[in-house]
């Protein structure tokens, strides 16, 4: 019985430690996906059209009003246009998004597979751009290719650009459609000044202060202009996370109560095989209170037990999964190619110090029976 209180305990604590970093991971994994390509908060022009091409507006104005905002980290320009990509064989409609590097690195940076992430030559527009891999199979490309890019205006326009680099995110919303490229590019073909951009998307330093933030930037800016979050901007995204956390909180909980069980079992049979032993130690004189302290401060051993090894294999799988990628992922349904883990020590420390808690607790309840054995039956017990 010992021995299964102490892999109760020990499984309990592993299972907790993996579910709360893979599922840190997954949440990590997905948000830094998403704000590489949208930022926490995205500034553009008031239009009603709801199109991906939007009026200008002033960049250098309004980066240097946001810097006043302390909870601002980083501030970067951004513009798009669509474009058809055609080549020998193939012809595609993609979003060419505009960056730039001026208050940075960009975070698309991370998402590079293959290749190099593009230069921005300080004299003239950059002519290489970064294709996601799903569009570089489409139009069979590969990096060193050239592609020519038809932009629907008046009068049209035709630019052919060199595949510095190829992307993958995971995410269809992004890989599908967009082609990163020089934010001048765009300015040239709209015939812009480099005083105006499409928009600026903000970085914060406290993602979980986006609300407030928001709220408090949106009433500060023009009222041309307006304030997307990324957390509105894909919902379907951040809900299905929600939904993770909530279903992992369940699972914890009952693989807590299992443990707990466990626990208040394993004293309760250790009460009962020992039932003359607490009979005659209360015939020559001991308390209760001293009986059920015996007990107790076995339980504790127990547990205490139970959680270092639960531990050892917790940390052990998690550092034998972050440096090896031994469990790999389907990135079609997934998002990635392997299941991620994200440390966090404050996490373990919590969910050491629930386990160690509720353990004390379920070894308390029993031996509160101690106190109602009398020593004459406890002794004839067998």
């Amino acid at each position: 019985m010992t021995k299964i209180a102490i892999i109760s305990i020990a499984m309990g604590v592993a299972v907790m430690i993996v579910s709360f970093a893979i599922l840190e991971g997954f949440r990590n994994e997905i948000q830094s996906k998403i704000f590489s390509f949208g930022a926490h908060l995205q500034i553009s022009k008031y239009d009603t059209n709801n199109s991906l091409e939007v009026e200008p507006i002033g960049g250098p104005r309004l980066v240097q009003d946001l810097h006043r905002f302390p909870q601002v980290q980083t501030i970067q320009p951004f513009a798009r246009k669509t474009a058809i990509i055609k080549t020998k064989e193939e012809v595609l409609g993609v979003v060419l998004k505009g960056i730039s590097e001026e208050d940075g690195r960009s975070p698309m940076r991370e998402n590079l597979l293959t290749g190099k992430f593009l230069s921005f030559p300080d004299s003239t527009a950059s002519n290489e751009i970064l294709l996601s891999r799903k569009v570089a199979d489409k139009l069979r490309l590969k990096v060193g290719d050239d592609a020519l890019f038809y932009f629907i205006q008046n009068p049209p326009r035709v630019r052919k650009f060199t595949v510095k680099g190829i992307y993958q995110t995971g995410l269809d919303e992004f890989d599908e459609v967009y082609v990163i490229g020089d934010i001048r590019q765009i300015r040239e073909l709209n015939a812009w000044p480099d005083s105006l951009v499409g928009g600026v998307e903000v970085v914060l330093k406290d993602f979980n202060r986006l609300d407030p933030v928001a709220e408090n930037l949106y009433e500060n800016l023009r009222y041309d202009l307006k304030l997307d979050k990324i957390t509105d901007q894909y919902a379907q995204l951040f809900d299905w996370l929600q939904l993770l956390n909530r279903n992992v909180i369940i699972f914890l909980i009952l693989i807590i109560f299992v443990a707990t069980f466990n626990m208040v079992a394993t004293i309760f049979i250790m009460i009962l095989e020992r039932t003359n032993m607490i009979g005659v130690l209360k015939a020559i004189g001991a308390t209760d209170r001293q009986i059920r302290s015996m007990f107790f401060f076995r339980g504790l051993s127990l547990t205490l037990r139970g959680m270092l090894f639960g531990n050892l294999v917790g940390l052990g799988f998690c550092a034998l999964q972050y440096y090896t990628h031994l469990i790999p992922l389907d990135p079609e349904n997934y998002y990635m190619d392997r299941v991620p883990i994200f440390w966090d020590p404050n996490i373990i420390i919590i969910l050491n110090a629930a386990v160690f808690a509720t353990s004390l607790l379920a070894v308390l309840i029993p031996t509160y029976l101690i106190s109602r054995i009398k020593p004459v039956t406890a002794i004839k017990f067998d």
